[in-house]
Order: C-alpha cells, then structure tokens, then sequence
C-alpha cells in the first residue's frame, strides 16, 4: 500500500483521526469532508479547546505511565452526539509510541432499531 492509498484510506473512514506520537508533537490528521474538530498544520500544539487541555495532559501522561491504554468521552454539540476516544499506541515491547484521537458523529447510530439485512438504497 502506497502513502497516497492510505492517506485516502484514512481520509474516506467516517471519522476524524488524529496521532500525536511519544514527543507529543502531532504527526497526522485525517482531513475528511466532514470533519468535527477542524485541524490545521498549525495545530502542532494546543489543538484542544483550553477547557479540555488539563483533561487531556492527564490522559497521555497515564499512557506515558503505562496506567491507562483508552479513555473515552462523548457529547452534544450543534444537535449532533460525538463520541471521542484516545488509545495508546505501543510498539511490541509495550513502550509508549504515541496517542490516537478518534472523534466520531454517531448521531445516527444511536438511533438504529431492530435490523436491516436487505440493500436498501
């Protein structure tokens, strides 16, 4: 798989992805149509809102310890219930190589009933 064919990958799932690897400095974010939090090269640092920073600094600080592996949030904004997960990313050996952020817009999810087995377009 190329770069190119995974950044589209990324790009093209229903949700913003973001990692910020052991040095914390950010090292990608997906840039799909619909994006919830808008990111932007300059966001290197100080991509949460100042509300969020302390909650944010004790999470990575827990995987940097090893204490924690996720946290999880979610919330209504604009009508629209975000689900928001940090995981850590560890190399074989279990040493601290970064955090994934994933945000996602499960406003429909929420509300599926029953079952759909059949296409229906």
């Amino acid at each position: 798989m190329t770069p190119g064919q995974l950044n589209l990958l990324l790009t093209h799932l229903p949700l913003d992805i973001s990692f910020v690897d052991e040095n914390d400095k950010v090292r990608y974010y997906s840039q799909g149509k619909e994006r919830i939090f808008p990111r932007s090269p300059g966001i290197i640092q100080n991509c949460h809102p100042s509300a969020s920073v302390d909650v944010v600094n004790r999470i990575i600080t827990a995987f940097k310890e090893g204490k924690k592996d996720m946290a999880d949030f979610w919330l209504e904004t604009g009508g629209r219930f975000i689900y928001i997960r940090y995981f850590a990313v560890r190399d074989q050996k279990g040493t601290y190589k970064g955090v994934l952020e994933l945000v996602q817009d499960v406003t429909e999810i929420r509300q599926l009933e029953g079952e759909r087995r059949l296409l229906q377009w």
